[in-house]
């Protein structure tokens, strides 16, 4: 098992992903949702494996590789979270992009409003836009037991505006809520008085925080079940996110039926590469997760111990992901300029991630603690620099 710890930062400056090929020479990225660790080594051992003896023509039959994946996914649902979803009824996708943006093609026409809790993972917010679909908001508010939202006002406006589909992200990004039994219940309630269809994304899943317990929003009972589509990958929670596969459990009927009558090739089709990683993650890389798990307990305690003068956040309860405050700061709505130029930090900026977000940025702390307490170090030193510049000037 390798060391999360003794990452070399010359390597991960050398790293072609997104990740750390944008960040500008000195600059330490703390943006985009890649971990720098290594993947699993019986995935890199399942990959290789594969290249080594075929990368022929894959056999998607329901004896298949298409199958084995689906049969996976099942397998570890249940195992995981007690839920036990149908194979038959899972679909493969390149990502959870691709599968939203099929779900909504086949199941809503442009006009039609879709409700997402807000602030929000700012590709969904894109896709809404370009596809014609109004976001319908959920907005995300601080309390005392953490982030949450009003159901009654969902529920109101809902009623008051129309809505055809709910887009639920569960964990939360990018608050790192993971929702609680009794605001999935209020949640599904509103969806059957609505006759909403819920796609429930929850890439996040397996990133959840003990005590915290990731629950599915399809095991709530039959008729939630029957009205949701659960979208989810590997690729989050095992650092494989170039590797392009994702997989949709279609609880929904007519989505099914709707995507089925489509010509076989139109959404494309995940490559072998991709289903062997997911099949290695998923069945032969817990114990890599249970150990990343808690290097990303301790990271994020020790982000929110160390946070910039006047900066606020809350624990996340799920992700690698933290949300935080900077408005009194006085930045303007983005702080990602102020960050990467007065500290050499590249975070993620608030304002694309839709209402709520101007003032806050998100935080990537899946990293090493060397590299973490470096983040943090700079952005407090900023901060503390510009105080004095301004405690000078007066």
């Amino acid at each position: 098992m390798p060391s999360f710890d003794d990452l070399d930062l010359d390597q991960l400056r050398g790293r072609t992903g997104m990740k750390w090929a944008v960040a500008e020479p000195g600059v330490l990225p703390a943006w985009v949702a890649d971990m720098d660790f290594p993947i699993p080594p019986r995935v890199r051992e399942a990959i290789i494996r594969c290249v080594d003896t075929d990368l022929g023509y894959p056999i998607w039959t329901d004896s298949g590789e298409g199958m084995r994946l689906a049969e996976a996914f099942a397998e570890r649902m249940e195992r995981r979270y007690g839920f036990a979803p149908d194979p038959a009824y899972v679909r493969t996708f390149t990502d959870v992009h691709q599968a939203l943006q099929v779900i909504l093609h086949v199941a809503t026409r442009p006009g039609d409003p879709v409700a997402v809790h807000v602030p929000a993972y700012p590709p969904f917010l894109e896709t809404l836009a370009s596809m014609g679909r109004p976001l319908l908001p959920i907005p995300m508010l601080e309390t005392a037991d953490g982030w949450g939202f009003d159901a009654d006002r969902l529920a109101a406006d809902i009623a008051r505006l129309g809505c055809r589909v709910l887009l639920l992200v569960n964990p939360q990004n990018p608050t790192g809520r993971a929702f609680r039994r009794a605001e999935l219940l209020e949640v599904a309630e509103i969806a059957l008085a609505h006759d909403l269809l819920v796609i429930s994304d929850e890439i996040h899943a397996d990133l959840v925080y003990e005590p915290g317990t990731h629950l599915p929003f399809a095991s709530l009972g039959a008729e939630i079940a029957e009205r949701t589509v659960t979208v989810t990958s590997a690729t989050k929670a095992f650092n494989l996110a170039g590797i392009r596969c994702a997989v949709a459990h279609i609880g929904e009927r007519h989505v099914r039926e709707a995507i089925a009558a489509q010509p076989k090739f139109l959404f494309g089709e995940v490559g072998v590469l991709g289903v062997v990683a997911t099949l290695a993650a998923w069945r032969e890389s817990d114990d890599w997760l249970a150990e990343v798990m808690t290097v990303l307990d301790r990271n994020r305690h020790r982000l929110l111990a160390a946070l910039p003068p006047r900066v606020t956040g809350r624990l996340p309860e799920a992700t690698y992901l933290a949300w935080l405050d900077c408005r009194a700061l006085d930045l303007g709505p983005d702080p990602v300029p102020f960050f990467r130029e007065r500290a050499g930090v590249l975070v993620s900026g608030g304002p694309p991630f839709g209402p709520g977000g101007a003032g806050f940025t998100r935080v990537n702390f899946a990293t090493s603690g060397p590299i973490l307490d470096e983040i943090l170090s700079r952005m407090s030193e900023a901060v503390i620099d510009r105080d004095a510049a301004a405690l000078s000037a007066d």
